[in-house]
């Protein structure tokens, strides 16, 4: 709602509007990742007495220029190769090595790329991002991370990738929605060591990298065909 500032000893105070303190935190951690030292529950009618009515600062200098975030988002699904079969070869406890190998190195490109973690699918992971094309730049750095890995393992491992873009719908830190069908069915799709993207991300990314398409593709629960692209990354 607001806050304040004391140069001296170095401290932000953060007046906020929460429904519990848990909430509060979780919202620093996952916005910019600095925690609060300590959360003080005040009640309302004291802050309006203190403080009278919050209220926005008028925007002034480059603050005019602000940007708001948008809905927008890109989604990324990973999955690994013949998972199945893996674990069936190599046993639970050397498979599950496996796919913390895995875990590492898409996260790490995550990282590097501003994507963010929405959820781990088993034998892959599921990410967001605010900008289409860092997700393509993501899912090239994960393979080639993951080529960079065979070459020095004796046990290969393999991912397919799909990407879209659209405006998912956000509930219980989970995105729902046909952008996350989308992304996960040309996850689906994918050949192995692929990266798959729909026209929406083509047209995001367009002239900056080698893109193939791949023409109109019949996905399970979409009535129309859907234009599909692959993506060089070697």
């Amino acid at each position: 709602m607001t806050y304040w500032f004391d140069e001296s000893r170095g401290t932000g105070f953060c007046l906020i509007d929460a429904p519990d303190i848990k909430t509060a935190m979780r919202v620093h951690d996952e916005a910019h990742g600095e925690v609060a030292k300590d959360v003080i529950e005040v009640d309302l009618s004291a802050e309006q007495a203190f403080l009278g009515r919050v209220s926005d600062p008028e925007p002034s200098g480059e603050a005019r220029n602000v940007t708001i975030d948008s809905a927008l988002r890109a989604i990324m699904f990973t999955d690994i190769v013949g998972s199945t079969s893996m674990t069936e070869r190599l046993g639970d406890a050397r498979s599950v090595e496996m796919v913390r190998a895995h875990d590492a190195m898409v996260r790490r490109a995550l990282k590097d790329k501003d994507g963010h973690v929405v959820k781990h699918t088993g034998d892959g992971i599921m990410a967001s991002f605010a900008d289409a094309a860092a997700s393509v730049h993501c899912a090239r750095a994960i393979q080639q991370a993951f080529e960079a890995f065979n070459l020095a393992s004796k046990e290969k491992l393999q991912v397919r990738i799909g990407i879209d873009v659209g405006e998912p719908i956000a509930d219980s830190n989970d995105l729902f929605g046909a952008t996350v069908q989308l992304a996960a069915r040309l996850c689906q799709l994918a050949e192995p060591d692929a990266i798959l993207v729909s026209s929406a991300v083509q047209d995001c990314i367009r002239d900056h990298l080698h893109v193939t398409s791949i023409g109109p593709c019949h996905l399970k629960g979409f009535l129309q065909p859907v234009d599909v692209y692959d993506i060089e990354w070697r």
